[in-house]
């Protein structure tokens, strides 16, 4: 990055706005241009200042932070990192993610102390890769994928690894897959720990597939969409008996992610061999790049995202520069490269 990135903060608490300034001109490359109290206020100096970056606040008097990601988008779509607190507005994230906030800063229960200062390292990472983004890709009216005629299959299971940007991904392609899908699909989504299990409830909600969040043990069951849990690893195990069952642990503790996508593709390619379909969609960073050399090692496949949809292009180029995928297919078109291969 070497153009200064332009930064509103927007929270009405005085004291988060000036540590959060601070954590962020820690970075050389930022520029805090302007902080706001609420969302009507940050309307207007995002319409004077023409920010790079917004990072928000949910819970704020006259218009709220979700409120203000939708009007903003409607004026002028800015990447906006939302902070928050989890335990307070774990539906409001959600609501600003659909409205189209790029990613989300989990903040400490207690404000008024020095630890606000531990997530400076995640927040900057985080508006970095922002400056960088896309806009999420509209949720235009996608047709579920007709039914199929069954057939022989190369693949069993499908596992997918997703980060910034995902949860909005990911409500464009699971929708669209049919409720007789004929494999499981397991997902490593990375989420700070309180959300993982609400939203696996909505993207249930809209989908013909069960999808759950897992809570380990569970016997791996073709139509059903296992979501590993914030704070803990999935993986696929199989039993004496042949069947494959879900497992969470917190180790591997040496992972930057917990859950790790290299650690979901790992065990699924131990597991299945080579009747596996990775699939590495829009997020920061390089997790499951090991995980996906592994599949390709014992026979498997991989998709990648398409650089064009991403809404950050790091872990699928992290793919496919190490030569790895096998083909990279854009947002809407990803449901469709799935099912072609089961």
């Amino acid at each position: 990055m070497n153009e200064i990135v332009r930064i509103l903060i927007v929270d009405d608490s005085a004291y988060v706005r000036k540590v959060i300034r601070q954590m962020l001109s820690r970075s050389p490359f930022f520029e805090v241009v302007g902080t706001a109290r609420d969302g009507r206020e940050a309307l207007e100096m995002a319409a004077e200042l023409l920010p790079d970056v917004i990072t928000c606040d949910l819970i704020m008097p006259e218009l709220d932070g979700v409120g203000f990601v939708r009007a903003q988008m409607a004026r002028r779509p800015v990447p906006i990192v939302v902070v928050s607190v989890a335990s307070e507005s774990g539906e409001l994230v959600l609501a600003a993610l659909d409205a189209g906030a790029v990613d989300f800063v989990q903040k400490p229960t207690a404000l008024a102390t020095d630890r606000v200062l531990e997530i400076a390292d995640e927040l900057i990472a985080k508006v970095k890769a922002a400056a960088t983004s896309r806009p999420p890709l509209a949720r235009a009216a996608l047709a579920p994928l007709p039914r199929r005629p069954a057939g022989p299959s190369a693949v069993d299971v499908v596992v997918i690894g997703i980060s910034t940007g995902g949860p909005q991904a990911l409500k464009l392609l699971i929708p669209r897959l049919p409720a007789e899908l004929a494999v499981p699909i397991a997902i490593v989504l990375h989420m700070p720990v309180g959300y993982t299990e609400l939203y696996a409830r909505k993207l249930d909600e809209q989908s013909s597939l069960t999808v759950l969040e897992s809570q380990g043990g569970e016997v791996v069951t073709k139509g059903t969409v296992y979501l590993a849990p914030a704070g803990r690893h999935l993986t696929l195990r199989r039993s004496p008996n042949g069947d494959v069952q879900t497992h969470l642990d917190v180790r591997p503790l040496d992972t930057l992610y917990r859950p790790s996508v290299d650690t979901l593709f790992h065990s699924a390619a131990d597991a299945y061999g080579s009747r596996v379909l990775g699939i590495v969609m829009t997020g920061m960073g390089s997790d499951g790049r090991a995980g996906a050399a592994w599949i390709k090692a014992k026979g498997g496949s991989v998709l990648t995202e398409a650089e064009a949809s991403c809404v950050v292009y790091g872990m699928p180029r992290s793919i496919v520069e190490a030569g790895l995928s096998d083909g990279e297919v854009m947002l809407d078109r990803m449901a469709d490269a799935l099912m072609s291969r089961i």
